[in-house]
């Protein structure tokens, strides 16, 4: 009789995946998941959960308003379901769904071939990057019970079901485990839908996310899902999208499982590969034991069955559903880890932009990138993350055939070649290029050479005096003058003119090579070109319109200078290139104009970006987070540097707010022509889709600058009578 009544325990072996989609690739994005689907079963599992959208992709945007979108998701859905994707397996996938004409965004739940109920979002992402209410509307059932929604006519002629539940239900099985949903932004609303689920007594609860990298952001995350499982018990799946699925966002992944505030599996954050599943097997008796020994859970617990919100049909009954393990399988139930694996900020900065850079390679149909490799920071950053990019193929291509099929078609290479180095990769898919002129310094002529090879690229110096000439000489014939730089008599006007026709010359000769460098190597196909405009620039507006900051990709535009250098030098550490440790400890320069009289030719360049920006980059990164994050304009951005900057006088921080906001806005303009960046920081300037403002400022700011004159004079004049008493 004991052995009937206790058996081995509540045991349920649970899986979610991290899974590569892409945007409208309704195809692939099937294979994908039918891959987790199967692998999820081969490791024993009975609940397997998806990411937000993965049918479709996340990043469908205004794809969402086609009703082709629907469409080919149901017939995605109807294709899993015939492969076999939910046999003996109870599958959440993600997807939009119509509904009395209304669009959501919903999890759809499914069972040996049947749609066991569709629950639709209810808290929407608007914040940031996310526009979801652009596209669906959060759900609301004032009636308190489930409503039916009938599918498509296909849908029903191919499963042979009409109708399915629609709504916030939960699904209990003949075990008595009981399962429901919470997706992506609903866990880090004040009212999490898990918080309700949990007093209901449902002890697994998946969420299906689509939750994009950005610094720092991770441990947040993961934050918010121990701290659900130890405040109120149960096992929590956390599925995301990985990769980047046709835009500037780079989803993370890192799928993880959490019981009672203990973390039982993580997935890597940065990964090449398409399909990754964790597993754990849990024992539900753990749950129910947990959740009793808090007092305070039962008194809420009690009160919410008893007045409940939901009716009682919420609960979707499975008489012919079993989860647990049977009574003899001695499974053996999953340990928690020993620690979290969280990535530092430079692994970050590296790691994630190299992915990002990887899936748009291998998507685009490019044999390559091409990289104006200037020696500096910021371009060395780039080669950086592109040989990091080759380090992680060259790992992943003999494990993963994936990986492996890629890096052939992309290389040009028969179906028995793989890179056997980092170096070889690069040789083949990076081609840097150095276009120095007369005001270059040998410094970073060598710099940008030593790097080149460290990395294995294809690399060229090309000398661009020719051209800079041939257009001055065009302008001079035309106008009868010639211009000069302030070092040889000329106005500010004609310096900068002679500073942007190189910087623009550069960007038109990085698009010639990118076409033609293939030809000269007797190869096919077409190269992508690099920029390299960090996001301190961006904002300054410190930069060329039209320069080398002009490319098909940036993949350090949302990353400040700090963290690039810092990111140089644990790179120059991880993959044993001395010349980025060397690289990051140089005064960031320019290099446009001539070196100043009496320079020493081994010297760095006498042209230094902090003096001529008027600011410091650690300066700038204030400024940013203040303006962004911390959504301040001129007054408040003066009043909190006054606290912060004690170091300065009232008149001197003023003066430098003051600064800022004049240059940034005659400067906006800029970000509406700026590269696709990859999104990494939260105060990024992005204008196409993240930091929505107007590129025509009154950059005089009279109102704001007049009301932090009149604190400046109040401030400090109390200050000197206080000094006089």
């Amino acid at each position: 009789m004991s052995e009937f009544a206790f058996g081995s325990g509540s045991l349920v072996t649970v899986a979610t995946c991290t899974l590569n989609q892409w945007a409208l690739d309704f195809d692939g994005n099937v294979e994908r998941s039918l891959k987790s689907c199967q692998m999820a079963k081969e490791a024993g599992a009975s609940f397997r959960l998806g990411p937000e959208l993965e049918l479709s992709g996340y990043g469908c945007e205004d794809h969402f308003f086609e009703q082709d979108t629907f469409a080919h998701c149901w017939e995605s859905l109807v294709e899993l379901l015939e492969k076999g994707a939910s046999d003996d397996l109870v599958c959440d996938f993600g997807m939009p769904v119509m509904y009395h004409g209304v669009r959501y965004n919903c999890r759809v739940v499914c069972y040996n071939r049947q749609i066991l109920f569709v629950r639709p979002k209810t808290a929407l992402a608007d914040n940031g990057n996310y526009r979801e209410s652009r596209y669906f509307t959060a759900y609301r059932n004032t009636s308190n019970t489930n409503e039916e929604l009938l599918l498509p006519n296909f849908v029903q002629e191919r499963l042979k079901q009409r109708t399915c539940p629609f709504g916030l239900a939960y699904l209990q099985s003949n075990d008595s485990v009981s399962i429901g949903c919470e997706s992506c932004e609903e866990l880090w609303t004040p009212n999490a839908t898990h918080i309700d689920l949990a007093l209901r007594g449902v002890e697994i609860i998946g969420n299906g996310s689509g939750s994009h990298h950005e610094l720092r952001k991770l441990d947040q995350r993961l934050e918010l899902m121990v701290s659900a499982t130890r405040k109120c018990g149960g096992v929590y799946l956390y599925s995301n999208q990985r990769g980047c699925d046709g835009g500037r966002l780079y989803f993370d992944g890192g799928a993880i499982i959490v019981c009672n505030g203990k973390v039982l599996a993580q997935a890597p954050q940065f990964s090449v590969s398409d399909v990754e599943v964790i597993t754990a097997t849990v024992d539900l008796d753990d749950v129910r034991s947990y959740r009793a020994s808090i007092p305070s859970f039962g008194i809420q617990a009690a009160q919410v069955n008893s007045q409940s919100e939901l009716a009682n049909d919420s609960c979707i009954d499975c008489p012919s559903l079993k989860l647990q393990h049977e009574s003899l399988d001695r499974a053996v139930v999953t340990t928690p880890k020993e620690g979290l694996t969280i990535s530092s900020p430079e692994e970050e900065c590296c790691l994630g932009p190299a992915c990002w850079l990887w899936d748009y390679l291998r998507r685009s149909g490019a044999a390559g990138y091409l990289l104006p490799l200037s020696g500096g920071a910021d371009s060395s950053s780039v080669c950086a993350i592109v040989s990091a990019m080759c380090h992680l193929v060259v790992e992943a291509a003999p494990k993963d055939p994936q990986v492996a099929a890629d890096v052939r078609r992309i290389c040009r290479q028969s179906d028995d070649w793989l890179p056997s180095t980092p170096q070889e990769l690069g040789t083949n898919v990076l081609h840097t290029i150095f276009m120095g002129t007369e005001n270059s310094s040998e410094k970073t002529t060598s710099r940008a050479k030593r790097l080149g090879e460290a990395v294995g690229s294809y690399h060229l110096s090309v000398p661009i005096d020719l051209m800079v000439d041939a257009v001055i000489k065009v302008f001079s014939r035309a106008t009868d003058r010639r211009p000069q730089f302030q070092v040889n008599g000329g106005s500010m006007a004609e310096d900068l003119a002679l500073q942007n026709i190189q910087a623009r010359l550069r960007m038109v000769t990085a698009y010639l090579f990118a076409q033609l460098v293939p030809w000269t190597r007797n190869r096919t196909g077409f190269l992508l070109v690099l920029g390299s405009a960090n996001v301190d620039e961006g904002l300054r507006g410190y930069m060329t319109k039209y320069d080398c900051s002009s490319a098909d990709l940036n993949p350090i535009g949302a990353i400040s200078k700090g963290d690039l250098k810092r990111m140089l030098l644990w790179a120059s550490e991880r993959y044993g290139m001395p010349v980025l440790s060397e690289i990051a400890g140089a005064p960031p320069t320019a290099e446009l104009r001539p070196q100043a009289k009496g320079s020493d030719e081994d010297a760095e360049h006498s042209q230094l970006d902090e003096e001529e920006m008027g600011m410091s980059y650690e300066e700038l990164g204030w400024f940013g987070r203040l303006r962004k994050i911390s959504r301040c304009g001129p007054v408040s951005m003066y009043r909190k540097l006054l606290v912060t900057w004690n170091h300065l006088s009232p008149s001197q921080v003023a003066e430098k707010v003051k600064r800022f906001f004049f240059y940034y806005g005659i400067n906006r303009h800029k970000m509406c022509t700026l590269t696709p960046s990859y999104h990494a920081e939260g105060y990024s300037p992005d204008d196409n889709r993240f930091d929505l403002r107007q590129f025509l400022y009154n950059s005089k700011w009279p109102r704001q600058f007049r009301v932090i004159d009149e604190m400046v004079q109040r401030q400090e004049a109390a200050a000197k009578d206080k000094k006089e008493e």
